[in-house]
């Protein structure tokens, strides 16, 4: 049975920081390109942060030189360290693992920035 769980969500003041993990179970873990995504209340589901299996990483404009995507895969688990949180990045954050026509989403963790 695959999974993913995330973790790591809570709240925070702006300007503070938190640290993502997304872990990964029933499956070829290093195969799978990973995406974070996020969904506020009333918005789209919006890519946030993406790592492919060979490492290469992309960040949307917004997050840029305050988040940072990695990924271990002796430990089936992806993070996603979030520094200098604005209000705007109040969210629910998902991991999406993909490969070919795998296709896998976690249940998301809340992530609440107070200004």
């Amino acid at each position: 049975q695959v999974q993913l769980v995330e973790s790591g969500g809570g709240w925070v003041q702006a300007g503070g920081s938190l640290r993502l993990s997304c872990a990964a179970s029933g499956i070829t873990f290093s195969r799978f390109d990973i995406d974070w995504y996020r969904q506020a209340p009333g918005h789209q589901r919006e890519l946030v942060a993406s790592i492919s299996s060979a490492g290469a990483t992309n960040y949307r404009d917004s997050v840029k030189g305050r988040f940072t995507i990695s990924r271990d895969n002796a430990e089936n688990t992806v993070f996603l360290q979030m520094n200098s949180l604005k209000p705007e990045d109040t969210a629910v954050y998902y991991c999406n693992a993909y490969w070919r026509r795998y296709d896998y989403w976690g249940q998301g963790t809340q992530v609440t920035v107070s200004s």
